[in-house]
């Protein structure tokens, strides 16, 4: 039997319930974080970068950051669309480094407690990790697009 696109990107076979549980509490942790961080901004999602900001986003992009973060969030806590959600969230804190990074000249880490780009890209590297290995079984695109195992 031939695996649909939905169940070859969404609900892929083979995981441990280890694997799932330690990708489960991943994406909870995760998921919070990125609702808390884009709760300010899905309430103003059109203009959250203030007008006097060294850096001008336009709001057309202020507005996919606000869906990425607050959607996104929810997304990775259900496990659902989860590596649209990645996608998306891997798109926004790739900005967010290059902005930290590049713009602003941020180091990695200030050692003095100051900005820096760590966070962007920690919150990066879990996202590329859960748009390669899937949202585990404990997630509604396992239950939703996983092969049936019944004949």
């Amino acid at each position: 039997m031939a695996k649909t696109f939905a169940q070859t990107l969404l609900g892929r076979p083979g995981y441990t319930n280890g694997i799932s549980l330690a990708l489960l509490i991943l994406r909870l942790v995760v998921g919070i974080a990125f609702l808390y961080h884009g709760w300010g901004k899905i309430q103003t999602p059109l203009s959250w970068n203030p007008p006097g900001s060294p850096l001008a986003i336009p709001a057309f992009l202020q507005m996919l950051a606000a869906v990425s973060e607050f959607g996104g969030g929810i997304a990775l806590i259900i496990g659902f669309a989860t590596p649209i959600a990645a996608l998306g969230l891997m798109c926004t804190m790739a900005v967010a480094v290059y902005m930290h990074a590049v713009i602003f000249q941020q180091p990695f880490v200030d050692m003095k407690g100051g900005p820096s780009f760590e966070l962007a890209l920690v919150y990066f590297a879990i996202a590329l990790l859960l748009l390669i290995t899937g949202p585990g079984k404990y997630s509604a695109d396992y239950r939703l697009f996983a092969p049936k195992l019944r004949h």
